[in-house]
């Protein structure tokens, strides 16, 4: 059955088959990491950078008990590794999981106020 509107024949077979793709495309999305830094300490760190698999993210300063939001694709396989330096000047570095290419989810990095990481989260393999 068609139905006619301004002169054409429009199918109901061809509205339903474009909403499901519509749909369709619409369900599809990049895996992404969602990353918080969050800062537990009672002074602010320095030179904070974040290295991933096949690039980095950074900010100058975060504050005591600020935290710092990111997104990233992970594109390779490799550790998560965090460098800072404390109030007084020292450098710390620590080494989180393991990433690898298609992962999904979230992870926190959590400084203590003895500058000391601890990992957190909940990450999968990004499947759809």
């Amino acid at each position: 059955m068609s139905a006619r509107k301004g002169g054409k024949q429009v199918r109901p077979w061809a509205a339903v088959l474009c909403g499901v793709v519509c749909l369709g495309a619409a369900a599809c999305r990049s895996a992404f990491i969602e990353t918080t830094v969050q800062n537990d300490g009672t002074t602010p760190v320095h030179l904070i950078e974040v290295d991933y698999p096949s690039a980095s993210f950074g900010m100058q300063t975060l504050d005591a008990h600020a935290s710092y939001h990111y997104h990233f694709k992970v594109q390779g396989s490799g550790a998560v590794t965090i460098t800072f330096l404390d109030n007084a000047g020292k450098p710390h570095t620590a080494t989180g999981p393991t990433l690898t290419q298609g992962q999904q989810g979230n992870l926190k990095i959590t400084i203590d106020p003895s500058a000391s990481v601890s990992w957190g989260g909940g990450l999968s393999s990004g499947g759809r």
